[in-house]
């Protein structure tokens, strides 16, 4: 049994707000590419010059790496919260 009132948390650390919100800026991003890509076909942007090769691999990788921090952050505050746990 836990001798913790439901209020006393864990408090969050920079880092995971920092992993968080840097998870959340790429999807945004990766949004965004992805509707530039529909909007540019549709104009008949030219893909192979320009910013687009950029823009064409922000929608491939920019969810996996988001998925990623979004993993660490999770794991990060998993273990923190075991350690607290085990401590008191």
């Amino acid at each position: 049994m836990s001798t913790k009132s439901p209020g006393e948390d864990v408090p969050i650390r920079r880092i995971d707000r920092i992993l968080a919100f840097m998870s959340l800026g790429l999807l945004v991003l990766s949004i965004i590419s992805f509707f530039a890509i529909m909007i540019g076909s549709s104009a008949g942007a030219d893909f192979a010059s320009g910013i687009w090769p950029l823009v064409g691999v922000l929608v491939y990788i920019a969810p996996i790496v988001a998925f990623a921090l979004l993993l660490a952050v999770l794991i990060m505050s998993f273990v923190r919260r075991a350690r607290a746990n085990r401590g008191s």
